[in-house]
């Protein structure tokens, strides 16, 4: 993967994936749901509300993420 991984909150990832047209859906006790409609298609990512979130967890979220936006892309925002 290359770099290493940043320190980052539920709140940051939810304002990461806002800017790729994801709204909040729902929020049940610490997690978040997020999803949006793309071609018809209903994409959902799980976001704990958590700070930090734990970094086994945020790979697993970058891994989720990937099948929705270009691996290039998140690592700006995952890795240093």
């Amino acid at each position: 993967m290359g770099g290493k991984l940043r320190v980052l909150s539920g709140k940051e990832l939810v304002d990461f994936f806002a800017s790729y047209g994801f709204t909040v859906h729902r929020q049940n006790a610490s997690h978040i749901k997020l999803r949006r409609m793309l071609n018809g298609i209903k994409e959902i990512l799980i976001i704990p509300n958590h700070k930090p979130i734990a970094k086994g967890t945020l790979k697993a979220i970058f891994h989720q993420a990937a099948r929705y936006i270009p691996e290039s892309e998140l690592r700006k925002r995952f890795y240093r």
